[in-house]
């Protein structure tokens, strides 16, 4: 066993728009594990929307990460010491190990899993949590029913190419946003929406509200939220009177708070057309996991629920691929492989 490990740190809070200047790699002592700890080798590890937050100093829902701390992620690797009766030398388990070459866990916070069963990597995506997020926010919040409209924007993402494919197999009409010609393809040959619009050739939300009517005749009854900016602009005129919108992110806004949106706007849609405005945090529903993989695992087994991994390689690439990721430049679940 190497002496040393390798890891990614906060090396400085951004003002805006991240940069690779906010990251530093560092080598430390390998840590060893104490009582009902295990140390594991991370193979892969994930990368998602909510990392920009944490590297904020506001109050949220979860604390920050402060300078010159392991930036947070979750991910998947290999125990190679074990001071855990749950766990032995061998097993592969998934936990919150953090842009990390290793690192140390309690064997009561980490979950095993078994290579055998499905690809490592869908712990982190499509049987993980972007997987959960838009199952249990579609399903408790969105409250889908044959014919109605579906839209989501980050269509080819983990979470937005799962809400699609869900509202598919409920009987919805779907219609997905993404960012370029390509990924909107995507949506519709790999995913089967009905349709997508590339949110990059409309300069303005106003046009984008315009090429949505077309799509959606009947208006829009679900709003998937996971982006906010112009998308939210352009779908609040046309939702639907009872209209649901299960809200789990806006990427859009993580590097700045400017918005054309007004508080006074929003509402007043809110109020005359009746919404259902339901803002979630994933990690307060894993009582709900269980029946999530009941229903998803066997389509993903069989095919029948379609997913796409983005894997860059080497932990110091990291940052790099996490900066792109923010600006649209991953097509499916975003992933970096250590090992």
């Amino acid at each position: 066993m190497p002496d040393q490990m390798q890891r990614i740190v906060l090396a400085s809070r951004p003002e805006g728009q991240a940069s690779e200047e906010n990251f530093r790699l560092e080598s430390v002592d390998m840590p060893q594990p104490e009582e009902g700890e295990v140390l594991v080798r991370v193979h892969y590890m994930s990368l998602d929307p909510y990392m920009r937050g944490r590297m904020n100093a506001g109050k949220s829902y979860a604390d920050p990460v402060e300078i010159g701390e392991t930036m947070t992620a979750g991910g998947v690797g290999e125990v190679i010491a074990s001071n855990s009766p749950d766990f032995q030398p061998g097993d592969f388990a998934l936990g919150a190990f953090g842009w990390a070459s290793h690192a140390c866990a309690q064997g009561s916070d980490i979950r095993k899993l078994d290579p055998d069963m499905a690809p490592l990597t869908t712990a982190l995506g499509v049987l993980g949590m972007p997987g959960f997020t838009a199952w249990h926010g579609l399903d408790a919040y969105g409250r889908p029913q044959a014919g109605e409209t579906l839209v989501v924007a980050a269509a080819t993402g983990p979470v937005g190419s799962m809400v699609g494919q869900l509202a598919k197999q409920k009987g919805l009409r779907v219609v997905g946003i993404a960012g370029g010609a390509d990924k909107c393809k995507l949506a519709v040959e790999t995913f089967g929406f009905d349709a997508c619009l590339d949110h990059r050739a409309y300069a303005s939300a106003e046009g984008l509200k315009e090429a949505l009517a077309a799509e959606c005749p009947d208006g829009i009854d679900i709003y998937y939220e996971n982006v906010g900016g112009k998308v939210l602009e352009a779908v609040l005129p046309l939702m639907n009177n009872f209209g649901r919108i299960p809200v789990c992110g806006m990427i859009a806004w993580y590097n700045s708070a400017e918005t054309d949106l007004t508080a006074p706007a929003i509402w007043r849609s809110v109020l005359t057309k009746f919404l259902s405005v339901n803002g979630f945090i994933i990690f307060n529903h894993y009582d709900r996991y269980g029946d999530f993989l009941g229903e998803v695992g066997p389509g993903i087994a069989s095919g029948d629920i379609k997913y796409l991994e983005d894997i860059a390689e080497g932990l110091e690439n990291a940052p790099r691929t996490f900066l792109s990721m923010m600006q649209g430049g991953n097509t499916g679940k975003q992933i970096v492989k250590l090992v």
